[in-house]
């Protein structure tokens, strides 16, 4: 049975909301002038604020959670704090298409420590159609890519941040099965921000000099792609493979792009075009095939 199907809600919608949530955090992060740690710190602690007032409902499975998910959570915060850190650091140094078109190697990071940890297995269909997938979302962004200076600096940083996201969707497809996705996401969010924050303390970056444009930005980046992404993607974990919804998280480039030309003025071709076409198709492809049991 797909395991689309195993939920009475349409899990393909979710999906594609995500896509679109996530696919908006690289235009705030172009937007904004405030440090990286400084935006992905608030854009998870502000993500923390809005689901308090929910907690308490959650109080008996919290004290039900055992010391080993706990530090699998820890290490899952680190990880996606590291992602932010790193990836949104690297849109100071290239473009939103070349930085976006790195991150699709998660599902290659991912399917390989799925094997290492769970042996879980993929495929032959699904190798392929990953294939076609990645190369479609290289494609978007080969014509920005640069292999000396700054570009290459930002090439860099968007590829420890994928390693570090994946790192990050391993670990929470473990604990979302024993852990819901809202304490799972506060706690993961929790202990990111955390860590950022240590990481801003040490650095000396401020924490309050921003006009209310930069409050602005950072209050869209908690509710965008946060809530609606990054929550979203988390809850999935329950019902779908960490391989598939990193397929799924290759809509990013596309989406990305597209939303660039419209706000940014960056420019995208009739290459980017097709290459968004052709990842589509590979990722249509995946999700069919590696989901069936």
């Amino acid at each position: 049975m797909n395991a689309m199907n195993k939920t009475k809600v349409p899990v393909s919608m979710f999906l594609v909301i995500g896509i679109i949530a996530i696919s908006f955090s690289s235009i705030f992060v172009k937007w904004s002038s405030a440090p990286t740690s400084v935006i992905a710190m608030y854009r998870l602690l502000m993500t923390n604020v809005l689901m308090l007032p929910f907690l308490w409902r959650y109080a008996h499975e919290i004290s039900q959670i055992h010391l080993k998910e706990w530090l699998r959570t820890i290490a899952s915060g680190i990880g996606l704090g590291l992602h932010f850190l790193f990836w949104m650091d690297s849109l100071h140094y290239t473009t939103v298409a070349s930085s976006t078109a790195i991150l699709t190697l998660e599902p290659i990071f991912v399917m390989l420590g799925a094997f290492l940890l769970y042996r879980q297995r993929t495929s032959r269909i699904a190798l392929i159609s990953m294939a076609i997938a990645i190369i479609g979302a290289i494609c978007i962004g080969w014509g920005d890519f640069q292999f000396s200076g700054e570009a290459l600096k930002g090439d860099l940083l968007s590829l420890l941040g994928t390693v570090a996201v994946a790192m990050h969707m391993l670990l929470g497809k473990s604990i979302r099965e024993h852990v819901s996705a809202f304490v799972y996401s506060f706690f993961v969010f929790l202990f990111a921000g955390g860590i950022l924050a240590v990481y801003n303390i040490a650095s000396g970056a401020s924490f309050t000099e921003y006009p209310a444009k930069e409050w602005g930005i950072f209050f869209l980046l908690a509710i965008v792609p946060t809530v609606f992404g990054h929550y979203v993607f988390n809850w999935l974990l329950k019902y779908m493979k960490a391989t598939s919804i990193s397929m799924t998280v290759l809509g990013e480039p596309l989406g990305a792009s597209l939303l660039a030309f419209v706000l940014l003025g960056e420019t995208i071709t009739m290459l980017q075009l097709m290459a968004g076409c052709l990842l589509l198709i590979g990722v249509a492809m995946f999700l069919r095939s590696n989901e069936e049991k």
